[in-house]
């Protein structure tokens, strides 16, 4: 069987001051994505650097696109073997786009 790499990337990241202001306790170190940056999963494994809290909202989707499934949702996306997933951040979310790419991992299981 075949498996796809898959690219992330963020594409926006909302802050939600007011909630944040209103609901959220203090903390030196909040999210530290930036709109454009990128990832590359091999055969759906978690890349180095990505945020904990947003791969466990993406990596279903991740590994099925890696594996070569796509048409989430009876086309929800116009390009089938994509997605569009934000974190679980309710104070600062962020929209990432994952995408398969081109075949990478064909000996690994």
């Amino acid at each position: 069987m075949s498996h796809f790499d898959v690219r992330i990337t963020a594409i926006r990241k909302a802050d939600y001051s007011d909630l944040q202001s209103r609901y959220e306790n203090p903390i030196s170190h909040a999210c530290d994505i930036d709109e454009g940056q990128q990832w590359l999963s091999e055969c759906g494994v978690k890349p180095v650097g990505m945020c904990e809290s947003a791969w466990e909202s993406m990596h279903l989707f991740v590994e099925a696109l890696s594996r070569g499934e796509g048409d989430f949702y009876d086309g929800w996306m116009k390009n089938p073997y994509s997605a569009m997933i934000s974190c679980n951040d309710g104070f600062r979310p962020v929209s990432f786009l994952i995408e398969r790419i081109e075949p990478s991992c064909h000996n690994k299981p």
